[in-house]
């Protein structure tokens, strides 16, 4: 089998305005973009990736992401094995520096061309089941007070067992929002808060000290990536674990973060990390360090959703039962972009059994959204 060519298709799609997201990193996120990944074969197998294209967070969007696959990426694996999985992302790294998440779009789709080609779901490639279900939690946005405090009690009724409450904002009113989710949602709950790096290294910890009075479990990415310097200092002065999202990428990155000492749970992305594969390294590195992972989430739609719940069904150094993972992108959106949603619900994903990442994409759909 080989690969002919490498369609790629930008698309947005709006949130759901009531789910409109407000984080540490300033402004709203109201409009997702993508670029959905189509890899030929001379097979007749489709290998279907999904690139998340949110420059602020990641650096790369629907024109770099296709510009790079076209230019660089697609003449490197024109004419490849696409089940040679392994070698062919050693190609994609030396093809083009960084642009993880363009390259994690190809290896999705390769994943998904291999398990069609044997007839077998993804998470089976990778060795199996390791959980029967995923347990996840919901992400509430940095609003009001009392808007906040109602997402959390839709969510709770809605099943989630679970949730993070996104802060960095202002801390004073970062304090105001988590006390008014945890009087809402009740004392059984999990609840945890994400400052998607927005607090100084100068006010992070007095904050988080603050939040104990709302029993918090953990405290993500409490300051900017660029000051992971800090880090150690400020997980030896606070009394819950500290998660590192935007601080880890690779596994270089997962490697000098666990000699730092810097984090006790490592956020982990398909598409941060380049792919499965590489998100899967990871994993592996912290569990034999002593260290844990969960799956953070960029909002991704139904094919990186699938990517995910793959990764995450398989992978035992992902402690989705002590941390659940943000497997809930499809949930924030207008529409699906899959012919069948996946088996997602409140506080719960599992793969379905179809061969490969087991998704269709809704090609009317895909059309409605489609950038032109």
């Amino acid at each position: 089998m080989k690969i002919t060519r490498i369609e790629t298709i930008p698309i947005k799609v709006p949130i759901k305005p009531e789910f409109a997201m407000r984080t540490g990193r300033g402004g709203s996120h109201l409009v997702s973009p993508f670029l959905l990944v189509k890899i030929y074969t001379d097979a007749g197998i489709v290998g279907l990736g999904e690139v998340s294209c949110t420059p602020r967070w990641s650096g790369e969007d629907q024109v770099s992401a296709a510009h790079f696959i076209k230019t660089y990426l697609a003449p490197l694996l024109e004419g490849e094995n696409p089940t040679e999985i392994e070698r062919l992302t050693a190609k994609l790294r030396l093809g083009v520096a960084g642009n993880f998440f363009t390259k994690s779009g190809i290896e999705m789709a390769l994943w998904d061309i291999l398990g069609k080609s044997l007839n077998k779901p993804v998470y089976q490639l990778l060795g199996g089941a390791v959980r029967e279900f995923i347990p996840t939690k919901w992400s509430v946005s940095g609003l009001e007070p009392e808007k906040a405090a109602d997402i959390g009690r839709w969510a709770v009724a809605q099943g989630f067992k679970a949730m993070k409450v996104k802060v960095g904002i202002d801390p004073d009113k970062d304090v105001a929002r988590v006390a008014a989710v945890r009087q809402a949602i009740g004392p059984n709950i999990k609840l945890g808060v994400d400052a998607n790096g927005g607090w100084s290294k100068e006010i992070a910890v007095k904050a988080i000290e603050r939040l104990y009075d709302s029993a918090i479990y953990f405290a993500e990415q409490p300051i900017p990536p660029e000051d992971l310097m800090w880090l150690p200092k400020i997980r030896e002065q606070i009394k819950i674990p500290l998660i590192a999202d935007e601080s880890i990428y690779s596994l270089q990155d997962a490697m000098t973060l666990a000699h730092l000492q810097a984090a006790d749970v490592f956020s982990i992305y398909v598409g941060k990390a380049g792919g499965i594969g590489p998100a899967r390294k990871i994993a592996e590195f912290a569990e034999s360090t002593g260290l844990k992972c969960t799956v953070g989430s960029n909002l991704e739609l139904g094919v990186g959703s699938a990517a995910m719940i793959h990764l995450a069904t398989a992978t035992r150094g992902i402690d989705a039962e002590t941390y659940p993972c943000d497997i809930i992108g499809p949930m924030f959106y207008e529409d699906d972009m899959l012919m069948e949603p996946l088996p997602l619900i409140a506080g719960s994903a599992k793969p379905n059994e179809r061969p490969g990442l087991g998704v269709e994409l809704n090609e009317k759909t895909v059309e409605k959204y489609r950038v032109h």
